[in-house]
Order: structure tokens, then C-alpha cells, then sequence
């Protein structure tokens, strides 16, 4: 009993630690970004559709280069959001130019179950774990003192090899 009041106080710094950092990293604004790191940006958000596995910022195809080109006319307008000109070349070549899924619908899903069951599982290792240490922890009492008692004296006895 002692130990666990003892490893409380760890946990709950380890928990607002986390959760400061969580809240620092999701409330950080970011200098004002000049046009050419604003494509930059967005083409690293999106898919190539055609090549394997690589972005619009790192292809060198065609289709790629045109997406940039695009990309760059409505940075230069100036009217539209980064998620704005997302969508219109997600409308314009389907939503597997998306490296960032949506955060709405199958695709969140997608996303979210693997790491939901990640946590689960340990969750639930972590549980196991201590019961089964409380469970090893136990201190055996008299019942138990005489029943390995008699388990040795049935082995001592000259009578147990014989069938």
C-alpha cells in the first residue's frame, strides 16, 4: 500500500506534463509565411497522383507540377485558406491526393480505430500486469502452510513410489 501512495504523485506529473505539452504544441502560432512557403506547405500535404508514396512537393511529374502550379495561382490570389485549396485539388483528382486524411467520416475512422486499439491494448496489458503482481504478492496463510506441508510429507513417505 505504501509503494502505491508513493507512485501516484509521478503519474500525475507525467499526466500534466503531457497534457502542457499537448496544449503548447496545439496553441503554437506559427510567424507569418511568406507565398512560397505556403505552397511548400501545401504540396507537402498532398499526395502525387500518379507516383508511389511521394508528395506533390517531392515528384517531379507532370501532374505534380501542374498541382504546384495551381496551387501557387490561388496563393498569389490570396482570397483562399491552405484547407481551401486542399479541398479544390482534393475535388479536382479525388481524395487520394490526401496525405493528411480528413478529420471527418471513414476516413477519421481509418485513422483513429488502429490508435484506439493501440491504447487499449495497453491499457489492458497494464491492468493484467497488476493483477497479476497483487496477485503474486499474496502472503500464504496457515491452510496454505499445511497443505504444502502435507505435499512433502507425501513425497518423504517411503510408500509414494509404489503405484
Amino acid at each position: 500500500m505504501k509503494r502505491a501512495v508513493k507512485s501516484w504523485p509521478s503519474w500525475v506529473l507525467l499526466v500534466m506534463v503531457v497534457a502542457g505539452l499537448l496544449a503548447v504544441g496545439a496553441a503554437r502560432d506559427a510567424a507569418p509565411r511568406s507565398p512560397k512557403e505556403r505552397v511548400e506547405d501545401i504540396s507537402k500535404r498532398l499526395a502525387c497522383p500518379i507516383c508511389e508514396g511521394e508528395s506533390v512537393f517531392e515528384s517531379r511529374n507532370a501532374d505534380s507540377d501542374a498541382i504546384r502550379v495551381e496551387i501557387a495561382r490561388q496563393v498569389d490570389l490570396g482570397t483562399v485558406s491552405d484547407d481551401q485549396i486542399i479541398n479544390f485539388i482534393a475535388q479536382r483528382f479525388g481524395s487520394k491526393v490526401l496525405l493528411v486524411p480528413r478529420a471527418t467520416g471513414i476516413d477519421a475512422l481509418v485513422w483513429a480505430l488502429p490508435a484506439a486499439a493501440l491504447v487499449c491494448a495497453v491499457v489492458g496489458l497494464g491492468v493484467a500486469f497488476h493483477r497479476w503482481k497483487l496477485a503474486a504478492d499474496t502472503i500464504p496463510d496457515d491452510a496454505d502452510r499445511a497443505l504444502v506441508a502435507d505435499a512433502l510429507a507425501a513425497d518423504a513417505s517411503p510408500d509414494a513410489d509404489e503405484p
